[in-house]
């Protein structure tokens, strides 16, 4: 039982599992496109990185974008350094299961990764999305500098108009500066292109709005 009341509510610093220095290993190259995952990245290119419900479905949602240049999957906004994935499940790191999207702002803006971001999820399930329930699964934009702040809040002021006008619940999706971002295991690195046959776990609300 007290695992499954863990599984909604953040753990304290105290209460979160120790974690350990060593860092994930991960393929060099994107399954999908060849590009690097990992650092480091052309000098031209940003970073975004978003937490919409499960990282498989969330990660095709940005791959498939013309002008972003690569993806990973990993966990970020939590406590527990170098996390595994079945100690994330737990829900005793406090980690969200999050894209790092590197994008090459030439081709792709950072607002269009914003409408992709609200448009690919609901935002105002907190700590779930869909079936999928726990504090990995929440609704989360970590931004990177300050222009990236204010298009994330101004965006989040659009969708929560657009979200309440058509009737939903308010938004729970956290905006906050950009975490430690821990790689994921391999395995779950581009997991729908090289299972495609596999779990989604994304629904929108079907409420689009510009941003």
């Amino acid at each position: 039982m007290l695992w499954r009341e863990k599984k909604t509510s953040m753990p304290t610093p105290s209460e979160a599992l120790p974690g350990r220095a060593q860092k994930m290993r991960v393929p060099e190259r994107h399954f999908v496109n060849g590009n690097p995952i990992a650092p480091p990245f052309p000098s031209h290119m940003q970073q975004a990185l978003f937490g919409l419900g499960c990282f498989w479905g969330a990660e095709r949602k940005f791959w498939e974008l013309p002008g972003v240049f690569t993806t990973a999957v990993g966990y970020a906004a939590g406590t527990t350094p170098n996390p595994t994935y079945e100690e994330v499940c737990t829900g005793m790191t406090g980690h969200n299961e999050v894209v790092l999207v590197v994008f090459d702002p030439a081709r792709i803006t950072y607002a269009e990764l914003l409408r992709n971001f609200w448009e690919a999820h609901d935002p105002t399930q907190g700590m779930r999305q869909g079936n999928d329930l726990g504090t990995q699964y929440r609704s989360g934009i970590y931004y990177f500098d300050e222009s990236q702040k204010a298009a994330a809040l101004a965006s989040q002021r659009n969708y929560a108009e657009a979200l309440r006008a058509a009737g939903h619940a308010a938004i729970t999706t956290e905006v906050l500066p950009a975490p430690d971002f821990y790689y994921a295991e391999e395995y779950h690195q581009q997991y729908l292109a090289k299972n495609p046959g596999g779990y989604c776990g994304l629904g929108g609300t079907g409420v689009k709005c510009g941003v």
